[in-house]
């Protein structure tokens, strides 16, 4: 990385309420969505992050916006609206393993168009985080497929398809986007979830191989309690998860690819540093640490750095 180079991240994608029914019957309201997650956990892990996203001007995107300044999330790429904010209902099981339904029609999250997401791009990127309903929504998807080809050759790119099945309603639309936009992606992280339904009938490691073939040089595979598998084009090394009194899991695959990157950026490594694999596997262990830290607090809730061991 060039010397005086500024190590900002972005992270781009949907800001939300995730409005979350509990065995109780009770129903809480959180701020939520991927992109919005991970953004949390790489300010709160002390890396310089802005956050590109539409939030609205009601009561529940004052709220988004309050979180993110108070976890020191620049907002310099937010765009205002008077679009209400979008919604997701997290229906919590026995285990607080969540299922997510959206409500997005003519909300906040969706409207952000190709022109103001690249007029919002701030000029000096290190790296860049994409994800979750920021592959569905249009005209938001367009956008931020059009924000990745506009990245320069050194921005490290980690896309994270967070797969919503309900929320998609043209999925052979949605694959080839994911297909265009896996060729400039450096870093792929996945879940079983995701390859279960990405790549039906393929065992889950060849699946995640094969989302690397666009040229990725890592997938990383959460698999809950038992940690993450890295593949590459020819490795698997598995990483285990620290054992935690699980609250609930929302948020820990987000808090996963943010401290992924947050550990990257703060050692001052890029693309071409991938094919360390003993790296990849340091910032995997960290990043399997901040995501099982997640599970212990109720909604998404990443730790700080003064949270985590010495």
């Amino acid at each position: 990385m060039p010397a005086g180079r500024p190590e900002m991240i972005i992270v781009a994608g949907e800001a939300l309420v995730d409005l979350t029914l509990g065995q109780t019957e009770e129903l809480h309201a959180h701020p939520g969505g991927g992109p919005f997650n991970a953004a949390r956990t790489i300010a709160r892990l002390g890396q310089p992050v802005t956050f590109l996203s539409r939030i609205s001007n009601d009561r529940f995107g004052a709220r988004l916006r309050a979180q993110l300044q108070a976890d020191g999330v620049a907002l310099d790429a937010v765009v205002a609206t008077d679009d209400p904010t979008t919604l997701a209902l997290a229906e919590l099981d026995e285990y607080g393993a969540a299922s997510y339904r959206f409500y997005t029609d003519g909300t906040s999250a969706p409207g952000l168009d190709a022109q103001t997401a690249l007029a919002a791009l701030p000029a000096a990127l290190t790296a860049a985080h994409i994800g979750t309903l920021g592959l569905v929504l249009e005209p938001m998807a367009g956008a931020l497929e059009t924000v990745v080809e506009h990245l320069g050759s050194d921005v490290v790119v980690a896309l994270d398809p967070n797969c919503r099945p309900l929320a998609i309603d043209d999925p052979p639309g949605y694959r080839a986007r994911l297909a265009r936009m896996l060729r400039r992606a450096d870093v792929v992280k996945v879940s079983e979830e995701d390859l279960a339904w990405l790549d039906p009938g393929r065992a889950p490691t060849d699946a995640a191989r094969a989302l690397l073939s666009g040229g990725a040089a890592v997938a990383l595979m959460t698999r809950g309690s038992a940690g993450a598998l890295i593949v590459t084009a020819q490795e698997e090394i598995d990483v285990a998860a620290p054992q935690v009194e699980v609250v609930d899991t929302i948020g820990a695959g987000d808090a996963f690819g943010g401290a992924f990157l947050a550990w990257w950026v703060q050692r001052g490594l890029g693309r071409g540093d991938l094919s360390a694999l003993e790296r990849v596997r340091e910032a995997t262990a960290f990043a399997c640490l901040v995501a099982a830290l997640t599970c212990e607090r109720a909604g998404a809730s990443p730790p700080h750095r003064t949270d985590l061991p010495a």
